[in-house]
């Protein structure tokens, strides 16, 4: 685990710290006066607790079952009830990343003074992520409505001491016994806590913060890969002129021209269209490439603004308001995270998609300008990086199923109390799989930019497309050739594009990349 930390206090929490409490194992505190504000609130709920009047999620039922009234003796026992009842999750385990970040911004809003939980609740959950301890969820089981109640609710049921997690080891074993071994006692919710506990949107949030990083550096590559494409093709690099970028003044799109004629800077190929067939435009997919890769920028943008906004959310049902009262409220609806998440599919299918149809232009003898058909070495004998564009193909078309909104499709629950849904949940987790689908896109274009580039003999590259060439064939990707076997250069393309190393050759050529 690493030793970083990140302060929970009362006002949110930044899309930097869900990234390191989730994917780098920091270390979590919690401030003081966020306990402060913890206790405060739970006094609130405390003294509505030794009232006659009903309220909801204190003293009564849950759901369409609110209208039940619970007394006393009932409410140890209604607060347990409802994590092992909604703990009904199904399917694959989700990954420890997106559970640790769903525990994590939970414990954001519970820290917030606005849920009324005993501080003890919340040095619980603290205590569990920085054992390393991690609730196992299931894939199934959210609307993205009444927040991320399932996976919540395993989360919730590894605070009581029963159910599966995961160990820092990654052996999953009762979390009795993963409790026991890290020396913290199991909670005993009281009034409000149990539903405290599972009233977020915070699943679906946890999975937007990390695509966002995600898809933020793969837009770069994209970048890079484009460019290198339209150096491999022989393409006019005028077309990334500042000046032709001002005058429709999309952020976005003047980003991804800069980026791309940074790479460009000082090539000995780019131009040379006019030298054997004339060409007055190169095709859209080199041409347009800012534009599109550029809009979705500009659509990440508004993504990270949602994002932030929820950050800085305290998202329960009912809150504990500064002056006292508790209401009820329907700030769990996942609709603003729920749209964006499918936006950004829709951005990266799109950008899969002209990422693609520069790799086949590459590929086809009859559009790449001179180079040998698929970038083989012996045509015919060699299918050279034939197979790799139907990889990709298949990629695209994935994705561009994944692009159909899931924000759209509500399904009533609860006897129609909660007749309006979100489906946040299953909007974060298909864009999951189209942001890895994406990288691996990405990848197998710069598997043929690269050999393309380097089979134009007598024409030198730009010194940031030699750094990339350099960096490329050091991970282990080989270049042109006869055929081998392709699936492992393709594996380590993607680590490339993946893990940033293929943004990290270019910038001490290019300086920062936007």
């Amino acid at each position: 685990m690493d030793m970083h930390s990140v302060v929970v206090g009362t006002s949110g929490t930044t899309a930097e710290d869900v990234i390191a409490v989730a994917r780098d194992g920091a270390r979590v505190v919690v401030s003081e006066e966020a306990l402060a504000a913890v206790a405060a609130a739970r006094q609130v709920i405390d003294d509505l607790a030794a009232k006659p009047d009903p309220v909801y999620g204190v003293s009564t039922g849950f759901g369409a079952l609110a209208v039940r009234h619970i007394s006393p003796d009932l409410r140890v026992q209604l607060q347990r009830n409802i994590v092992r009842s909604h703990a009904a999750g199904m399917g694959p385990r989700v990954e420890r990343e997106v559970v640790r970040a769903l525990m994590f911004l939970r414990l954001k809003t519970l820290a917030s003074g606005h849920t009324g939980v005993r501080p003890l609740v919340v040095e619980t959950m603290a205590a569990i992520l920085n054992a390393g301890i991690t609730p196992v969820v299931h894939e199934y089981g959210s609307l993205g409505c009444s927040g991320d109640l399932a996976p919540l609710s395993h989360c919730a049921l590894t605070l009581m001491g029963e159910g599966d997690a995961e160990g820092p080891d990654g052996v999953v074993r009762p979390a009795a016994e993963l409790l026991a071994e890290h020396r913290i006692e199991p909670v005993e919710l009281r009034e409000k806590e149990g539903l405290a506990l599972l009233n977020g949107t915070d699943g679906m949030l946890g999975m937007l913060v990390m695509a966002c990083a995600d898809l933020a550096r793969l837009i770069t590559s994209a970048d890079i890969t484009a460019a290198l494409s339209l150096e491999a093709l022989l393409g006019s690099e005028k077309v990334l002129a500042p000046e032709l970028h001002t005058i429709r003044p999309h952020p976005g799109q003047g980003a991804s021209a800069a980026n791309m004629a940074a790479v460009l800077a000082g090539s000995g190929l780019t131009g040379h269209h006019q030298d054997d067939a004339p060409r007055v435009q190169d095709a859209y997919s080199i041409r347009c490439a800012p534009q599109v890769a550029g809009a979705g920028r500009d659509t990440l943008a508004h993504a990270r603004l949602v994002a932030d906004r929820e950050l800085a959310a305290a998202v329960d049902n009912p809150v504990v308001l500064r002056d006292g009262r508790v209401e009820s409220n329907g700030n769990f609806h996942g609709a603003p995270v729920a749209y964006v998440l499918d936006f950004l599919a829709i951005a990266a299918a799109d950008l899969a998609s002209i990422a693609e149809r520069r790799t086949d232009r590459l590929l086809d003898k009859n559009r790449s300008h001179g180079l040998p058909a698929f970038l083989a070495g012996d045509a015919g004998v060699d299918s050279g990086l034939m197979i790799a564009q139907y990889t990709q193909a298949a990629l695209v078309s994935e994705m561009k199923r994944l692009a159909v909104p899931a924000s759209v499709d509500s399904i009533p629950s609860s006897a129609m109390q909660e007749d309006h849904v979100s489906m946040g949940w299953s909007a974060a987790r298909k864009l999951r799989t189209a942001v890895a689908a994406l990288g691996r896109v990405v990848a197998v274009e710069l598997v043929a930019a690269t050999r393309a580039i380097e089979l134009r003999e007598g024409l030198e590259p730009a010194p940031a497309s030699r750094a990339v060439l350099k960096a490329v064939r050091a991970a282990g990707v080989e270049g042109p050739g006869g055929d081998r076997f392709l699936a492992p250069d393709l594996a380590l393309a993607e680590e490339f594009v993946r893990s940033g190393e293929l943004v990290a050759a270019v910038e001490p050529v290019t300086g920062p990349l936007a």
